[in-house]
């Protein structure tokens, strides 16, 4: 029987949750998605000073297999449309020379409704890279987009999924992880309108706040809730394009007593940006889920006392499990898959705030429906965190011993 994650008190009570490379031949097979060409602008001469700013939506692999012949992936989208000379995938080793994928992409257009792209395959030595997407202008400069690590491993201890259209990249730091490129939304129509890549230092202030939040009793800390949580934005740090969250024992005593754990949070409320998912978005996190005794992640969303949408819950003590929960219109699934969901590994988890029906999406399938919805004018500010159980209905936290929990990115589409 699978334990709640709340205590049965009424809603109202507390908060119910809680500089640029050589020239490279352009070879090997390749293949591309997006608009044609005819009638978009390429950029030369003066042009070229005023060029479309260029974001780089996902970038795969995040691992290889020495030895092992793999394409790379990349997505952009611009914010006007432009005809790039060239677009592909960069390598460089540690010291610098340049291993790029083969099948560099000439006279590509790069539009806001975005272009994917499929490299030649390639095989490297084992060791630790660095990757990023490139594009070149027709005045000949290049421009690099956002790197992070891509780890070859020695061994085929750690298998790569296969290839499709709606899985999802894990830029992340570990071979332990594994990732395949997306298009876009499982959902219909939607284009990506506000994200975090954690390719940068968390933007506390402008786009975060990371020491407070109103479904908080105190402010910075919750013990109503079954939570030891002490906020602290310093227990939130960005590598490799994966921002990791640790929680450890803190000096504060809570009201009830217990010790707090410091811990992280971010959320979009207080901030200058101030932004909010709203009726018929699509939000998306990619995850690795913690193995800690105690630990309590989640991404949901909050406004005003209520408003909460929980994308995902997770405990390790039930480790092939994640909680899904409407409280706008009560719905709840606990929703078990042993291949997906398990303690230390990926999972890309998203959420359709739908009028009529709440949509959960697992690695890019839909597994629930609550058929209630949140309304035609609701709207929220989204919230990711890492939360440490209290003891009341999942174990508290075994020792002192640190508990982290990571994300690749949370992305919503509109």
């Amino acid at each position: 029987m699978q334990k709640p994650a709340r205590r049965a008190i009424p809603r109202h009570a507390r908060p119910s949750h809680r500089g640029r490379k050589a020239a490279f031949a352009a070879t090997g097979a390749l293949a591309i998605s997006g608009a044609g060409l005819l009638g978009v602008p390429a950029l030369t001469g003066a042009q070229a000073a005023t060029v479309p700013t260029v974001t780089q939506d996902k970038l795969a692999p995040a691992t290889m297999v020495a030895g092992k012949a793999t394409t790379a992936a990349l997505t952009v989208h611009s914010s006007a449309c432009f005809t790039a000379k060239t677009v592909g995938v960069g390598v460089r080793d540690a010291a610098g020379h340049n291993l790029d994928f083969p099948g560099n992409v000439s006279n590509a257009q790069i539009c806001p409704t975005g272009l994917s792209i499929t490299t030649g395959a390639r095989t490297l030595p084992a060791g630790t890279y660095t990757q990023f997407g490139f594009w070149q202008d027709f005045g000949g400069a290049w421009h690099n987009l956002p790197s992070r690590q891509l780890v070859v491993s020695s061994t085929t201890a750690t298998p790569s999924p296969t290839p499709t259209a709606t899985a999802t990249p894990s830029p992340t730091p570990t071979a332990t992880a594994t990732s395949t490129p997306v298009t876009g939304a499982p959902v219909a129509g939607k284009s990506l309108t506000w994200s975090d890549e954690f390719n940068n230092p968390i933007a506390y202030g402008s786009r975060w706040t990371g020491d407070k939040s109103s479904a908080y009793h105190y402010g910075n800390h919750n013990p109503d809730d079954n939570k030891l949580d002490w906020l602290n934005k310093n227990n939130v740090a960005v590598s490799g394009g994966v921002a990791t969250f640790t929680a450890k024992p803190g000096a504060n005593t809570l009201e009830n007593g217990k010790q707090s754990w410091d811990t992280g949070l971010l959320t979009t409320e207080y901030s200058s940006e101030g932004f909010q998912v709203k009726t018929g978005d699509y939000a998306e996190t990619r995850v690795k889920l913690p193995a800690g005794t105690g630990a309590w992640p989640a991404l949901w969303t909050w406004k005003n006392g209520n408003g909460e949408i929980d994308s995902f819950e997770y405990h390790p003590d039930n480790p092939n499990l994640l909680e899904l929960t409407n409280h706008v219109n009560p719905g709840h699934l606990y929703y078990t898959d042993a291949k997906a969901i398990a303690k230390d590994g990926w999972v890309t988890i998203g959420t359709h705030y739908g009028a009529t029906s709440v949509d959960w999406y697992v690695n890019g399938t839909k597994v629930f429906s609550d058929g209630k919805g949140v309304g035609a004018n609701w709207s929220a500010y989204l919230i990711l965190n890492l939360s440490l159980s209290a003891g009341q209905y999942h174990p508290a936290p075994q020792g002192t011993a640190p508990i982290t929990f990571a994300a690749d990115y949370v992305r919503v589409y509109r």
